[in-house]
């Protein structure tokens, strides 16, 4: 029982840390809110409003906890090369550690992920305006002849931008502007683990993992669209991009294990909960923490 308790807890902490910006200490209450045509796309944090003033074209001053882009920026293209000359600007800040990691990536910006995109944003940029980013997480699996189910992991490569090292989802990849779902599903499952497009598109839906998170970066409101993938006894992912240093197949107990240790990238543990949760590897009768960790699964913001 103690054992238990003790995985339950470390559980709890990691969806505390991924929601900590609904906690009561957070930096929630001191950001501005970002606005575009008068509907609310992001956070803000004070620092990064304070830089924004320097742009005076683009960005009107911070006015009743709001910041908002100029109103002569009145379409999804003057709206995104104004914003990104102003990010390649702030790229030379030392203290916007976040901008070293520039991808050349544009994201959709916009309220609600079905309405339409009021611009796009360099991806490493999305953080410091708190803009809400989409992903796609492939959860890999296998049954064996007598049901038992068990986990294709991979770990991430070492030279990776972010949490290299860490175990990750079989496949998985944010959502490109212009880029749909589907499309980003196969096309990461290609390139990260080699599986085929006539295996990648019998995944399935299966919904959303969404969280919101802050740190000295800014704001990450996130939200994973996630497949579950039922892959061939016979078939065994391989490295192709370099993304991924090498798969493992687990049973259940050891990913379990594992999801405790701290071994996974955070939100990849989230989805990777939500799977063993849907597939009855966490009841409710055996485990305490079983409405907080579904709570925990689905914030919206």
């Amino acid at each position: 029982m103690a054992n238990r308790l003790a995985w339950s807890e470390k559980i709890l902490q990691l969806l505390r840390r991924m929601n900590n910006f609904y906690s009561a200490e957070s930096c929630r209450a001191s950001c501005y809110r970002f606005v575009i045509d008068g509907a609310q796309v992001g956070w803000i944090l004070p620092h990064v409003a304070s830089l924004l003033t320097r742009y005076p074209e683009v960005f009107n001053p911070p006015h009743g906890g709001v910041v908002s882009l100029c109103h002569n920026l009145d379409s999804y293209h003057s709206r995104s090369e104004a914003v990104d000359a102003v990010l390649k600007d702030l790229r030379q800040e030392a203290a916007l550690t976040c901008l070293t990691g520039w991808r050349d990536e544009k994201y959709s910006v916009m309220p609600k992920f079905s309405d339409s995109p009021l611009m796009w944003m360099e991806r490493a940029a999305t953080s410091l305006f708190g803009v809400k980013r989409y992903g796609v997480h492939i959860n890999g699996y296998v049954v064996s002849g007598i049901g038992e189910v068990s986990m294709w992991l991979g770990r991430r490569s070492h030279s990776k931008q972010t949490y290299p090292g860490l175990l990750d989802t079989v496949a998985a990849g944010g959502l490109a502007a212009h880029v749909g779902i589907k499309e980003t599903l196969v096309k990461e499952c290609l390139e990260e683990a080699c599986i085929p497009a006539a295996i990648a598109e019998e995944a399935h839906p299966v919904g959303t993992v969404s969280y919101t998170y802050s740190n000295e970066e800014g704001v990450f409101p996130e939200s994973q669209f996630v497949f579950d993938l039922e892959l061939p006894l016979e078939f065994k992912p391989r490295v192709g991009d370099g993304e991924v240093q090498e798969f493992y197949l687990l049973p259940i107990d050891k990913v379990k294990e594992l999801l405790a240790n701290g071994d996974f990238k955070p939100n990849s543990a989230m989805v990777v909960l939500d799977f063993l949760i849907r597939l009855s590897f966490i009841e409710p009768d055996t485990e305490p923490c079983y409405q907080e960790f579904v709570t925990g699964l689905h914030q919206t913001l």
